[in-house]
């Protein structure tokens, strides 16, 4: 107990674990309070045109549109076009025809929108003749939270590998390590002491992170917590393999960069490219694959897949924890001397 309190001193006091703690949070925090908010103004149309150059009627019939800024020069309609910060189409009076004009680096749609808007307006008898429907406007960010916020929750429970791989580098800088060359621990105790901190950081960040980004019923939740336990214990086991091979911080930081691009990279790739079959099995080696098809899972009520993954992770926090203690009995010496 001890031990387990100087290690939460320990990390109390490094402001990287602390930051590494409080980030999962706050974008969950942010992704929730995104998911509010309407975006959809950014995709309409923006036109610019002339003072006195189109006609009333012209004019109230582009307002259909989107919004419509007069300009007092040409100069100051082709600096609108050519700003990069907007999709403003430019729009001047060709006799009986309109003549758009674009900068060439808009989006696609908006590209397609100032290619169409001639033969539209030379129709517009025809367009408002016909039917219109007005379907329900969807939430923009609604497909890209499904993917985000496992991915935030992904990053909140595998962050115990941090902590634990900056506390034992920290500890080898210090020399503090060598006492615990010395302690009466078996390789089995000194493993669970060393991965508490960074399991226990790893969970609380996790369960703050699920209760904002996600609404479940308690069956699911609990599930969903059975997920996190099993992720935030291997990832903590993997922040001991990290500081037993890092001689340094910035290797050790260049170690825990290439474990959580994997962690965040191959899920997400998974979950865009749609793989399946043999290929998604391999991609299972990455303990944040079952630990993030699990939650999108729970999300869908698929209680079977969660279970599946559960399993998967079971076998990686033995599979992990059996290597580690191989590894450590080799090197941490037997208890106190005898006599």
């Amino acid at each position: 107990m001890k031990g387990l309190k100087y290690q939460l001193k320990s990390v109390l006091r490094d402001k990287f674990c602390l930051m590494t703690f409080l980030l999962p949070i706050l974008a969950a925090a942010a992704l929730h309070f995104m998911g509010s908010i309407d975006l959809s103004s950014l995709g309409e149309l923006h036109f610019g045109i002339l003072k006195n150059d189109l006609t009333p009627q012209t004019v109230t019939w582009l307002t259909r549109y989107g919004p419509v800024t007069a300009y007092e020069t040409p100069e100051e309609l082709i600096d609108a076009i050519n700003e990069p910060s907007t999709n403003v189409i430019g729009v001047r009076s060709d006799g009986k025809r309109l003549q758009t004009a674009i900068a060439g680096d808009e989006l696609n749609i908006f590209q397609q929108a100032a290619a169409a808007l001639p033969n539209l307006y030379e129709r517009r008898a025809e367009a408002e003749q016909a039917e219109v429907l007005i379907w329900e406007r969807p939430d923009i960010l609604e497909n890209l939270q499904g993917i985000f916020l496992p991915a935030v929750l992904i990053a909140a429970m595998f962050m115990g590998c941090t902590f634990n791989a900056v506390n034992i580098i920290s500890e080898k800088e210090d020399g503090a390590a060598f006492v615990s060359e010395v302690l009466p621990l078996t390789p089995g105790q000194y493993i669970l002491q060393k991965a508490a901190v960074g399991f226990l950081f790893g969970s609380l960040s996790s369960v703050i992170t699920a209760s904002i980004c996600f609404r479940l019923s308690w069956q699911m939740f609990g599930m969903l917590l059975v997920l996190i336990i099993l992720s935030s214990f291997v990832a903590a086991l993997l922040g001991l393999f990290v500081g037993k091979f890092s001689d340094g911080l910035m290797i050790g930081v260049v170690y825990i960069k290439i474990i959580m691009l994997l962690f965040i990279a191959v899920p997400l790739m998974c979950a865009l490219l749609g793989v399946r079959g043999p290929l998604a099995a391999i991609c299972n080696i990455v303990p944040s694959q079952p630990a993030f098809e699990g939650i999108l899972a729970l999300s869908a009520g698929n209680t079977g897949t969660a279970l599946k993954d559960i399993g998967i992770l079971t076998i990686h926090g033995i599979a992990w924890f059996a290597l580690y203690v191989l590894l450590a009995g080799k090197q941490t010496p037997a208890g106190p001397p005898s006599g």
